[in-house]
């Protein structure tokens, strides 16, 4: 609580034969702007979410399962990077051993082969042992990252029954699935 003096007194020490004077404020003027703002800052808090905690310094601190879900969530991201990353490496140094002697033919343009076109193909050609397999399938699992990302997140929402997340989430999923499935349709 803030407490304001209400007594004021003044003296002029310049002048030993001057009179004190003393001015007092009425109480209910002196503290009705600090009550107004704590009132206020009562009301913010009352309308805080239920999933949300308050520290003793008032700041409002995520609950530990919402830690959890960006914990998981940013480990996910991170490590579906580097595995990835880690494929189409390993991809590209197998593909360099065996066909980087070969010299290049830029005077026709050749589009992908039919077996990469797939997801389904591009399993097909890991199985046969293609380094260009290897390769397209670290470009799968870099797509695939956030499209996880997506889903768990879309199934943590449906936990919480937070439903207008929901939607939008679901509305991403969609456009995610569209983009990379439309193609084929």
């Amino acid at each position: 609580m803030y407490k304001l003096n209400a007594g004021f007194r003044w003296a002029l020490s310049a002048q030993p034969e001057s009179k004190v004077i003393a001015l007092t404020l009425s109480p209910e003027n002196s503290h009705s702007d600090i009550e107004k703002l704590e009132e206020q800052q009562v009301n913010k808090v009352a309308q805080l979410s239920d999933t949300s905690e308050i520290d003793a310094n008032k700041n409002v601190t995520k609950t530990s399962s919402e830690q959890q879900l960006e914990y998981l969530l940013s480990n996910l991201l991170k490590y579906g990077v580097l595995i990835a990353s880690a494929v189409v490496l390993l991809g590209g140094i197998l593909y360099l051993i065996h066909h980087g002697a070969e010299p290049a033919r830029y005077q026709f343009f050749r589009g992908e082969p039919l077996q990469f076109r797939s997801p389904v193909g591009v399993v097909q050609a890991v199985l046969s042992g293609s380094d260009r397999g290897i390769i397209q399938l670290g470009l799968l699992l870099l797509i695939a990252t956030p499209i996880l990302r997506v889903v768990i997140s879309l199934l943590a929402f449906l936990i919480k029954r937070e439903f207008i997340y929901v939607i939008v989430t679901l509305l991403v999923l969609a456009s995610l699935t569209y983009s990379l499935l439309g193609a084929y349709y």
